[in-house]
């Protein structure tokens, strides 16, 4: 026998009895984006490497360790993309959607990063992303933050995440700071952590976000970002505040709260939760004003959010809110014996022409009325259809409720459409 082949470690196969959870998911996705007037764009799994070096930030941890890249038959060098941001910017600049424009927009798909698989992350993984391009004030970073709590009640778990919130500063603000911020750390280099070490020059204000006890103490007495901002980016941040306290969306400043990518500046934050074990984020975001031009196109103001769609399953499934044997079927049409077959085949057609809405299921392989009936209760349908050679003769169907204690019944087939609509609303 042939060795099985198995899937790539960290790239998980997604099986029937688990989609459910990603159907509901999606499903309150497309109805959050519809309900704001947000558009859908899809762009390539596959990217320049060079994107995601110029928009990530080539000292990060996604560029310098994660990213799953290799060069073409041309030689040139080309990623998997390891989030949405940059290839939604990259479309935007080469199809003219964004300078001097307002765009409203959200994808969802699997994003690759290269890192050790564990509970809620893998390589292949997927998310959800909101881009807004255009608009620079407070009140649309106040949308997006409304936007992802509402996403919550749609899924009935906002008592399980907490918003935390901060801003960053322009890029003039960041940079006085990060030279002060960078002179503190020397002072106290040896008592660092080696990720802070390797950062406090690159990157130092991903320092402030170290996972280190130690580092977070030493961090207690070091420049505070706040004292950096002018009065331009006080005003946003306190306008911010002022919308969400006015939307009755409840947060939690977090002065250390940083980005792990390179482009955000102003505003940053994150949705936690404590119910998966540890705190973890489940959706993250702010603003990159910066970012379209970096790349090319002209200065444009952008905000956004991503989330990745396994965390939120595991939580949806760790809280219970979704079902572990849900239906298949409303409708599960039988057919007695081989006369019947045809039938009944054209009986779930005309169902399916009439009922759009509601899933119709056809027995196939035969099998006594027991066996039928069996396949038929564990599709979860609520009405099974029994056809036999009696019915066949007769232009009748028994309709069988299998979710009420409701008697079944014989009806003409010119009938059934107007049955079943009334039994689907009863059950």
């Amino acid at each position: 026998m042939a060795k099985q082949i198995q899937a790539i470690r960290g790239m998980n196969d997604l099986l029937p009895s688990q989609t459910p959870a990603w159907h509901k998911l999606e499903q309150a996705i497309r109805e959050l984006t519809a309900s704001y007037g947000y558009s859908e764009i899809r762009t390539p799994i596959v990217e320049s490497t060079d994107l995601f070096k110029r928009s990530i930030g080539e000292v990060t941890d996604i560029v310098e360790k994660e990213m799953y890249t290799f060069e073409d038959r041309n030689g040139d060098s080309l990623t998997l993309r390891p989030e949405g941001t940059a290839s939604t910017v990259r479309a935007g600049n080469q199809h003219g959607l964004l300078y001097n424009q307002e765009q409203r927009l959200w994808y969802v798909g699997p994003m690759f990063r290269h890192e050790r698989p564990q509970k809620g992350r893998y390589r292949q993984f997927h998310q959800f992303g909101v881009e807004v391009y255009g608009l620079k004030g407070p009140d649309i970073d106040a949308e997006v933050l409304i936007m992802s709590a509402r996403l919550w009640k749609l899924l009935g778990i906002s008592e399980h995440v907490t918003l935390e919130l901060n801003t960053l500063g322009d890029s003039e603000e960041r940079g006085r700071y990060r030279e002060a911020l960078t002179a503190y750390l020397e002072q106290h280099k040896a008592m660092l952590d080696e990720d802070s070490q390797r950062r406090m020059y690159s990157n130092p204000l991903r320092v402030l976000d170290s996972k280190s006890q130690s580092t977070q103490a030493l961090l207690e007495n070091a420049p505070a970002l706040v004292d950096y901002f002018g009065e331009e980016t006080q005003q946003h941040f306190q306008r911010l505040r002022e919308l969400l306290d006015q939307a009755g969306i409840q947060y939690v400043v977090n002065p250390r709260l940083v980005r792990g990518l390179d482009y955000y500046n102003r505003t940053v934050f994150e949705w936690v939760t404590s119910s998966l074990g540890a705190q973890g984020t489940v959706l993250a975001g702010g603003r990159y004003d910066g970012l379209v031009e970096q790349l090319g196109g002209k200065a444009t103001p952008a905000v956004g959010f991503a989330s990745g769609l396994e965390r939120l399953v595991l939580l949806l499934t760790e809280l219970g809110k979704v079902d572990d044997s849900p239906a298949i079927a409303d409708v599960y049409v039988t057919a007695m014996g081989d006369n019947a077959v045809s039938a009944a085949m054209k009986v779930a057609e005309n169902l399916r022409d009439q009922l759009p809405h509601l899933r119709v299921m056809s027995h196939c392989g035969g099998g006594n009325f027991k066996k039928q009936m069996k396949r038929a209760d564990k599709s979860g349908a609520q009405v099974a259809i029994i056809i036999g050679d009696d019915e066949v003769s007769a232009n009748t169907a028994v309709v069988k409720p299998l979710r009420s204690q409701q008697q079944q019944q014989s009806i003409a087939q010119t009938e059934l459409v107007d049955a079943i609509r009334t039994q689907i609303g009863s059950v």
